[in-house]
């Protein structure tokens, strides 16, 4: 996990990237903030890139690639789950179902965004400090 990566937050709603967006400037934390508005996208960044991302916070719901199909993409491809990127939803949704199917996708948490501001802010200080104090095995690029 490299903690200086960065955080890359997979939102389709405008509103939300928006509001996540004010509220990392404002959480000044040294990591850039890279959106994708799909899964799509973020897939495409993840596998040509050779940045390793500190954090991978996505919605579920989103057009063309879901957040779940996302996850199992990420998670059946070797290099990228060798980079142990943590892969956290963060989502309007809190059906049983879904967060069930999450965690069976080895998913490293499951929040509920709050529709309060300050509530949310004080969610995200917790995600990236939480991930903050973890350790992981050091990423060492296979080039066979």
């Amino acid at each position: 996990m490299n903690k200086r990566g960065p955080i890359i937050i997979i939102e389709d709603d405008i509103d939300d990237q928006h509001v996540l967006g004010e509220i990392f400037d404002e959480l000044t934390y040294d990591n850039e903030i890279i959106f994708f508005a799909d899964g799509e996208q973020a897939l495409k960044y993840l596998t040509k890139t050779e940045i390793e991302p500190f954090l991978v916070i996505s919605d579920i719901n989103m057009p063309k690639l879901n957040g779940m199909e996302l996850r199992d993409k990420i998670h059946n491809n070797e290099d990228l789950r060798m980079k142990s990127i943590p892969y956290l939803f963060f989502s309007t949704s809190a059906e049983q179902e879904h967060i069930i199917d999450a965690y069976s996708r080895s998913v490293q948490g499951f929040f509920v965004k709050p529709r309060d501001y300050d509530q949310i802010k004080t969610t995200m200080v917790k995600i990236v400090e939480y991930w903050q104090e973890c350790v992981s095995p050091r990423y060492i690029k296979n080039t066979q």
